[in-house]
């Protein structure tokens, strides 16, 4: 069961169908929406400002949420995926936006809606990302505009982790099987190919 602890006079408002991973921690003034998944290590600190996070979000694991006292609340819009180990703090994520592995988006800044921001990239305080652009490096800058393709593919993201979590609240969901990996059976693998040196399989 997830880890939620009031915050002075505040306590989280978590929507009945959002899933919170059994180590998850939420706290304060915080509100989560419908559909919402927070996975496994995630901590959603609402303590010293507000968080509002919106529905079909996906904080995936090890994500950290938090903000500035008085000064930079985080907002998390619809359809928002943060990669496992991301931070956002006290930034703004609008719609279908995607943060990736790693990334850091500081106060103030802006993730426009259905922007990329790379893996491991850093966002610096008060950048204003405009929508549907990708933004890498450290500090984030822009390398180009994301293609219709792309821009779907954000909002897909959002979508296969609102059944992911149905199956962790165990609903037999069914997933497309186009999302699903192409897994080989171990009669399709030759074990016989070794790296002689380590001793592992080559395959």
């Amino acid at each position: 069961m997830a880890l939620i602890l009031p915050y002075k006079e505040f306590s989280p408002r978590i929507h009945p169908s959002a899933w919170l991973a059994p180590n998850s921690v939420v706290t304060g003034d915080t509100e989560i929406g419908a559909n919402c998944s927070v996975w496994f290590c995630t901590v959603i600190r609402g303590d010293v400002n507000w968080i509002r996070i919106g529905q079909k979000v996906n904080l995936q694991d090890g994500v950290i949420c938090h903000v500035t006292i008085a000064r930079a609340p985080l907002t998390i819009e619809d359809l928002v995926s943060v990669g496992h180990g991301a931070i956002v703090h006290g930034c703004a994520l609008q719609r279908g936006c995607l943060i990736g592995i790693g990334a850091r988006v500081l106060d103030h800044a802006v993730v426009g809606e259905q922007s990329l921001v790379a893996a491991g990239s850093v966002v610096l305080e008060q950048t204003v990302i405009p929508p549907g652009e990708l933004w890498a490096g450290v500090p984030a800058r822009k390398k180009r505009h994301l293609t219709p393709d792309e821009r779907q593919g954000l909002l897909d993201t959002a979508e296969r982790y609102v059944q992911y979590r149905l199956h962790y609240q165990g609903v037999d969901a069914q997933i497309p099987s186009e999302w699903l990996p192409q897994r080989k059976r171990n009669d399709d693998i030759d074990f016989s190919r070794q790296d002689r040196n380590s001793g592992r399989h080559s395959y």
